[in-house]
């Protein structure tokens, strides 16, 4: 369980932005993690991504870039 996202849980989340060309500004990143874990957009644009709380980080973390561009694809009539 994590009780806190920390400075190493954020540098890997990084790593995913950055191979997507995603600008770390436009990104609000929680320190709180909760369950179950979540990524949206923001009313003012930005991504949050809300860190899973209960399961494995590093499994989590892995499917992150799945799980962002799931979000922005355009929506299909």
């Amino acid at each position: 369980m994590l009780k806190a996202v920390t400075l190493k849980e954020i540098e890997r989340i990084f790593e995913v932005l950055d191979a997507m060309n995603i600008s770390r500004e436009a990104v609000v990143i929680p320190l709180r993690p909760e369950h179950p874990g979540r990524v949206s957009i923001m009313k003012d644009g930005k991504l949050e991504i809300v860190v899973e709380r209960d399961g494995d980080f590093a499994a989590w973390v892995s499917g992150l870039r799945d799980r962002i561009e799931e979000l922005m694809k355009p929506p299909q009539d």
